[in-house]
């Protein structure tokens, strides 16, 4: 953030803000709005794209911008922007192809339509920043490959999870320690949750009951430790992860199995650990004298130690993932090739034949992270792509769901690309398998 918020005040001192586009209008889209509009100098939010022309209006009105023009075509957008118009449109594809937006930030929660939006922007050279780990998650690698072949950044961002703690991860190898975990605080985890359940929180704060479901389920919390496990190279100790409670985050530095820390690394989550909330990394070394410091410096005796980050702010900060975008071509996290982890659906009560999966979040799957050799083998279905999907038969509650299972939806390109993924990296996938 040093380096960037200097580089920001130059492209505001010399005139020429980054121009992004914001595509979604919901709870936290609408946080990035009002930030990006009133806090972030040198980066200048000209438009935004929602199913609802109303969605998008509110987004710029609560961000305190009243006169917005609506466009329809992609010549009507560029003139808006040259104009200096912020403009609103029920179109998507428009920002993604319009002249003069340098990035686009996704922030829909939807696999298919993201991944649209997100090959989209890509084909016209523009950097995609993510607050959509369901995407992220399911065919992020893929996306990142065509995005490194258009010579764009694809990211997810800062303040969710896994950017918080990827830069805890580089931060600890900045001084010289070997990262060895990464991972989330989680509150409660309770998998059968439902969107009838958390109707009422969702009321209180304004949200979508379906989307506060994936976190008291657990399914967000696994996505994100999916991106963080594709982004680092760790892994999943066991199907869900371990999961230890305790009453503070530090306590983590002496939770997880030492040999499977030092073998590869691990993905996982602490339960009920004060702050509450944020993002950790354990950090290793065996070195005498850095143990001694890090001992005087009240982080412990090692040879593992806690680093964390007390909160994270994802609409807040993401105006420093776009700009490191944009930028410094660096992503804030991406995946590093073949995926490492991936999360599968999980029936959440005894499946019907004929029934048809409501996806994440929903009333019929949870979702649990494995190793993506373990999902090459069983054949699983990721949980991003469940929704839509019909069973051909009777599951019983808990059990995996796979795509032998289920009948897909015709036509998605989210279904394409995920094919595309698991061929293209089934080499480096089994390769990684064989070597365990």
């Amino acid at each position: 953030m040093i380096l960037v918020d200097t580089a920001l005040e130059k492209r505001k001192s010399a005139g020429n803000p980054i121009r992004v586009a914001l595509i979604g209008a919901g709870f936290s889209a609408r946080a990035v709005a009002l930030n990006i509009v009133t806090g972030v100098p040198g980066m200048e939010l000209v438009a935004i794209a929602n199913r609802t022309l109303e969605g998008a209006r509110r987004a710029y009105r609560e961000a305190g911008v009243d006169s917005v023009k609506s466009v329809e075509t992609v010549a009507q957008l560029e003139q808006a922007i040259q104009s200096g118009q912020p403009a609103i449109t029920d179109d998507a594809m428009l920002v993604c192809q319009a002249a003069g937006i340098e990035a686009i930030i996704e922030a829909t929660g939807q696999v298919e339509f993201g991944a649209r939006v997100s090959m989209k922007a890509i084909e016209n050279g523009k950097h995609v920043v993510l607050m959509n780990a369901e995407l992220d998650a399911t065919i992020g690698p893929i996306l990142k490959v065509y995005a490194d072949r258009a010579g764009v950044v694809f990211t997810d961002t800062d303040g969710e999870e896994p950017g918080v703690a990827m830069n805890l991860y580089r931060f600890a190898k900045a001084m010289g320690y070997q990262p060895v975990a990464t991972g989330n605080i989680k509150g409660i985890l309770d998998r059968y949750r439902t969107p009838e359940t958390q109707m009422e929180r969702a009321a209180q704060w304004g949200q979508n009951a379906q989307m506060i479901t994936s976190f008291a389920d657990g399914t967000k919390l696994n996505m994100e430790c999916a991106i963080m496990a594709n982004a680092t190279g760790f892994r999943a100790g066991k199907r869900g992860m371990y999961g230890p409670a305790c009453a503070d985050v530090r306590e983590a530095a002496k939770l997880f199995p030492a040999d499977q820390l030092l073998n590869g690394g691990l993905v996982d989550y602490v339960l009920g650990a004060e702050p509450r909330t944020g993002a950790w990394v354990l950090a290793y070394t065996e070195h005498p004298v850095k143990k001694f410091y890090l001992d005087l410096f009240k982080l412990g005796s090692g040879p593992f130690y806690c680093l964390y980050t007390p909160y994270h702010l994802p609409p807040l900060q993401i105006g420093a993932s776009v700009a490191r975008a944009v930028l410094f071509h660096d992503a804030t996290v991406a995946p590093m090739g073949a995926p490492v982890c991936d999360v599968l659906a999980v029936a959440k009560r005894d499946l019907k034949a004929g029934n048809v999966l409501d996806g994440t979040g929903g009333f019929m799957a949870y979702g649990l992270i494995d190793n993506a050799e373990v999902h090459q083998v069983e054949g699983f279905l990721p949980v991003g792509l469940s929704e839509g999907c019909r069973l051909k038969h009777d599951l019983p509650k808990d059990a995996p769901i796979r795509y032998a299972d289920v009948v897909l939806p015709e036509g998605r390109l989210c279904d394409k690309l995920r094919a595309e993924q698991d061929d293209y990296f089934s080499a480096a996938v089994s390769a990684r398998m064989a070597s365990r």
